[in-house]
């Protein structure tokens, strides 16, 4: 295990169409991992991510596993291919699903069901159009909380993803949320807009479905992560069972502290981070968040190799 290498793992707003196709052509492992999920949820995911239509794999209940098993496929792939194990793991927002998957806490099939039915409760716990989310850029998080405040006006809105310095998403009641951008851009914000997501995530609005997933928790076995996994909810690391699935319950409606995670990676001396799925969402808020450590991504094989190569040397 390498004491100085973390992983990291993205939510929802990394999937695109064609994501990991390179990457099935260099393993079979993509397409195995897809074909397991795939009985699981009884449709052809694979296929959808190959083909689209984008409109189909942006909903929530199908984006959550689609990420997941990027996550754990390229994960697998990794270690087939010889890479250092990391001695510390975190993952944003649905991503922590995929850590916990990749330290052994969670099983694989579980985690695939746990996430459709997460996806789907989210999506119905608010009617499309009645919630929305929104980035806000340039200010400080205490300049955020203080907008989100004075757009309330008896509904809910709050700050929900703390991505980096300057970057902080905002949730809640759509009327709310539309008040806060343009609050935020008066108090300075050099962008304030509303994200393309349908669902409020992390904010008091998902409260219900925080207590209909905890039902679907108990016919689910957590077990002591192998790899130390650091929470969304209170920056810590859980290895007991029921303290892991408490802290999954309370993600729904509690802020996501990506960067105090960051922060603690760095303060336990780590020195790389691997983004590993598709995208590159995670690397550019952890570079911003801190520049010394080195920070990496892999999704297909020339970023795996370049990345296991500079970790060997």
């Amino acid at each position: 295990m390498n004491s100085t290498l973390a992983f990291v793992f993205p939510g929802q707003g990394s999937q695109s169409v064609g994501m990991l196709t390179q990457m099935s052509e260099q393993s079979p492992v993509v397409s195995q991992m897809y074909e397991k999920a795939s009985e699981v949820l009884g449709y052809d995911l694979w296929d959808l991510i190959t083909n689209g239509p984008i409109e189909e794999l942006n909903k929530t209940h199908i984006t959550q596993p689609a990420m997941l098993v990027a996550g754990v496929a390229m994960w697998r792939i990794w270690k087939e291919a010889g890479g250092d194990i990391p001695c510390i793991m975190a993952g944003h927002s649905l991503g922590e699903y995929t850590a916990l998957v990749c330290a052994e806490a969670l099983g694989f099939e579980d985690a695939i069901r746990l996430v459709e039915v997460r996806g789907r409760y989210m999506q119905d716990a608010v009617p499309e159009g009645a919630g929305a989310m929104a980035a806000i850029l340039g200010l400080d998080d205490a300049s955020v909380i203080q907008v989100c405040e004075d757009a309330a006006q008896g509904e809910i809105i709050a700050a929900v993803n703390f991505n980096s310095p300057g970057q902080v998403v905002i949730a809640g009641n759509v009327g709310a949320v539309e008040r806060a951008t343009n609050i935020a851009k008066e108090a300075g914000a050099k962008r304030a807009v509303i994200l393309p997501v349908s669902v409020p995530s992390h904010c008091s609005l998902m409260m219900p479905v925080a207590e209909k997933l905890k039902e679907k928790f108990r016919d689910i076995a957590i077990s002591e992560p192998i790899i130390s996994v650091i929470s969304n909810v209170d920056v810590t690391i859980n290895s007991n069972g029921d303290e892991i699935c408490d802290a999954l319950i309370k993600q729904l409606y509690s802020p996501v502290r990506w960067v105090e995670t960051i922060q603690k990676m760095a303060a336990d001396g780590i020195e790389n981070i691997v983004e590993c799925g598709p995208g590159k969402v995670l690397m550019g808020l952890n570079k911003r968040i801190d520049r010394k450590i080195k920070h990496h991504s892999i999704f297909d094989a020339a970023s795996l190799e370049k990345t296991q190569a500079v970790i060997k040397s």
